[in-house]
């Protein structure tokens, strides 16, 4: 690798380490004789999670960080005073497949600012990734970004070589994206959605009819949201995240906690660090609309339209509506068991098959895999238990389970960093 290449790396993997969402499962692409790598088998490298929940390694990298845009929360924006690179089509090439040799990537995941204007940007990334597919045969994941605005024709056909396209909504509400960002709107943002989306659809019903037919986009669309760069509320961005969710194509919405990487500009929140447990207690919320059957208003509402940083969501709610507890494990459909505090969809789905053999006991509650230490308060089985939510009050409740572990539950959300697996 020249000095050359090597400086261009250098500065393009930093440019690109902001855009978090390039989770990678959902898609199987096997390898063949011939082939190089496939989906689920240093610098510039993330790491994120396969369907089965192992890690694998990414190149995360831009096209070039020059763009025409001077949106207030990216550090590219035309206005920051910061060193510019631009790969090639065939550097970009040849380094994913360089790297996938040496062993330190199984994918790649390919962002870019804007150049010119979006088709000029989006032709450059679609040839990166056709080269890659049909000329080295490379067959590992790829995560390719639409550039807002681009052509459907472009979209098109990036979705028949990427296993999964995204496209960053940013801000939650179309006001404030006009704000910091004067030169986006939502409508080149939906727009590609909408292609990526009718592309999927029509690949699906082709698959259904001619077993060879080319896939599109595989593993479906992501998007990220900006937390904290707004005044948006928990309900502002939920209801934004349950809309997404009604596509057939969404299959994540990301979270990324603003980072003041523009202090200067006055249109931005004074922070010092990043909103990292409201970050997380997003994507507790989005993992109970996407697997625990919560509706985004049955999380935050009118009366809470902010999430506690204290507890996560469904205790929460479960604090709130103690009409619903105590839950007898032994005859409670699937739906009320998955809303019981430290039960999860395993855990929920065991209990179901453990039953049918008999009636369960706390012991083998907890052998099954439940939090005892929270779901105690929230549900009986065959012994009666010592206090319920109701007997006990919600207030005792939340004291029991916070007060003593308080410094201690901050200290770790501060430290996560969630990588669901969609």
């Amino acid at each position: 690798m020249n000095e050359t290449i090597l400086e261009k790396l250098k500065i393009l993997a930093e440019s690109a380490k902001y855009d978090v969402s390039c989770a990678s499962s959902g898609t199987v692409r096997s390898n063949n004789s011939g082939g190089l790598g496939n989906t689920v088998g240093g610098m510039g490298i993330c790491h994120s999670f396969a369907e089965d929940g192992r890690c694998i390694s990414l190149l995360k990298i831009m096209l070039t960080n020059h763009c025409i845009y001077d949106c207030a929360y990216c550090i590219n924006r035309r206005s920051n005073d910061h060193p510019r690179a631009t790969f090639t089509v065939a550097e970009l090439v040849e380094l994913t497949i360089e790297f996938y040799r040496r062993n330190y990537i199984e994918g790649l995941f390919l962002s870019s600012g804007v150049m010119r204007n979006a088709d000029f940007t989006m032709e450059r990334m679609v040839r990166v990734v056709k080269e890659l597919r049909t000329v080295h045969r490379f067959n590992g994941y790829i995560h390719l970004k639409s550039i807002p605005g681009c052509s459907q024709e472009l979209v098109a056909e990036g979705g028949l070589y990427a296993d999964r396209m995204s496209v960053n909504m940013e801000i939650p509400t179309e006001t404030n994206l006009k704000l910091l960002a004067p030169e986006k709107d939502f409508q080149s943002v939906f727009t590609p959605m909408r292609y990526i989306q009718n592309g999927m659809l029509r690949s699906i019903e082709e698959r259904k009819k001619f077993r060879y037919a080319p896939r599109f986009v595989p593993a479906g669309q992501s998007t990220q949201l900006i937390i904290g760069a707004t005044p948006e509320s928990d309900k502002d961005i939920l209801n934004v995240s349950s809309a997404l969710y009604r596509r057939p194509s969404m299959k994540r919405v990301y979270y990324s906690g603003y980072i003041p990487v523009n202090a200067y500009d006055k249109r931005l929140p004074a922070v010092r660090q990043a909103p990292l447990v409201r970050e997380n207690r997003l994507y507790q919320a989005d993992w109970l609309m996407r697997f625990y059957e919560f509706r985004a208003d049955e999380i935050v509402d009118d009366r809470f339209p902010n999430l506690e940083l204290e507890i996560d969501p469904k205790l929460a709610w479960a604090l709130r509506h103690p009409e619903y507890f105590p839950v007898d494990v032994n005859t409670a459909d699937y739906q009320m068991i998955l809303r019981i505090p430290g039960v999860g969809v395993k855990s929920a789905k065991l209990i179901l098959s453990a039953r049918r053999f008999g009636r369960l006991t706390a012991g083998q509650l907890k052998k099954i895999g439940i939090v005892m230490k929270k779901a105690q308060y929230f549900i009986t089985c065959r012994e009666l238990p010592m206090h319920t939510v109701n007997e006990a009050t919600p207030e005792y409740v939340r004291k029991v389970l916070t007060e003593p572990g308080k410094k201690k539950m901050i200290a770790d959300s501060m430290q996560l960093s969630i990588n669901f697996e969609s």
